[in-house]
This record gives structure tokens, sequence and C-alpha cells, in this order.
């Protein structure tokens, strides 16, 4: 079982001018700089947290359907939509996508799950490598609905990042608050309740 990002977000949380109004900068001489520290910190962010930030697309590529028709966890929250489920037939050996109205997404839950439908079983699929492929758009929706203390982190990384660029890798990364990262983790626990 395998997820990987097929399509990094098009926008971040944090644009540059609300980054540069933070750092306190008015000329545009770091902009690729800091625009690059924003990409960073926000990945740096959903790394952290284990969730999607802003809309992406993930593909969970699995050797077959679960035998015992059990639901399939979606990982890097919120689930948006799925945009395929793909699997090659095992009487066939041919790629099929499978009809949307064989599966329901349970996007409310964390992680997302995928279960098939009411009166549905998963499909056999060919004893293959990777024979099934799920392809799902997750993050929230756009940049303000991404709650205000993960675009806070985001700029307090990228300034402390701005401010650490001739340091070493070690001394910049620490200069970071050791508790900030569990009080960001504890916010958004208090979020899901």
């Amino acid at each position: 079982m395998t997820t990987r990002l097929i399509t990094a977000p098009a926008t971040e949380p944090v644009t540059l001018v609300e980054a540069k109004l933070h750092l306190r900068v008015d000329d545009a001489a770091d902009d690729a700089l800091i625009n690059t520290l924003i990409t960073s910190a926000r990945e740096q962010c959903e790394h952290i947290l284990g969730r999607s930030i802003m809309p992406q697309t993930w593909e969970l590529v699995l050797n077959s359907f679960p035998a015992d028709n059990s639901d399939i966890e979606l990982l890097y929250p919120s689930i948006i939509s799925i945009t395929s489920v793909k699997y090659i037939d095992a009487l066939t050996a041919n790629e099929v996508t499978l009809a949307a109205n064989q599966y329901v997404l349970d996007k409310d839950a964390e992680p997302g799950w995928l279960m098939p439908a009411s009166g549905i079983t998963w499909p056999d699929t060919l004893d293959v490598t990777n024979a099934v492929r799920i392809r799902y758009l997750a993050g929230y929706a756009d940049a303000a609905n991404v709650p205000s203390s993960i675009k806070s982190w985001i700029k307090l990384a990228v300034g402390v990042w701005y401010k650490n660029r001739e340091a070493g890798v070690e001394a910049a990364i620490t200069t970071l608050p050791h508790d900030f990262f569990s009080g960001l983790l504890d916010r958004y626990r208090i979020w899901r309740l």
C-alpha cells in the first residue's frame, strides 16, 4: 500500500503579500526566496499534521481490494472528492474504472474512507502488483478555509527561515520554538473534537 502525491497545490495558504507583511519586507528583491519558504513551510506543516492543507491530488495504490469487502483508508485529509477508482480486472486483465455508484466516500471522517456502496462487493482484481489505483482530491477548499493557527505557523516558520537564511541548516531549523509543534497539534486535536 502506497499513497503518493500526484498533483501539488496550485496555490499556497499564505500569499506573498501576507508573508512580506509579516516579515516587514517592502522590496521585491527576495520575492522568489519568500515564495519558496512559503511552500517549504506548508509542506513541513502538512508533514507534521499528516493532512493536506491546500487542494492536491493523491493516489493510493493497492495490490487488490480488501478480500473481506472492508473499507479503504484514505490518508492526508480532509478528503474533498474521489477522482477515480481504477483496477486491473481479474477476468479480462484490462484496466477498468469503477463506476461512481459502486462506492461511497466518507469524507467527513478523518482519515477519509472509501467503502463499497450498499449491496456492492469490491471487484476481483488480477493477481499483480499495484492492481488498484484510487485517486482523490484532499485539502481545505481554499486559503480562506485554512485555520488561522495553521497560517500563523506558516508565517512564523517563513519568518524564522528568512531571518536565519545565512545560518547553518541546524540553527535555522532548531530556531523554531520547541513547543510550537506540539501546541499546533494540540490546537488541531481540539478542533476535531
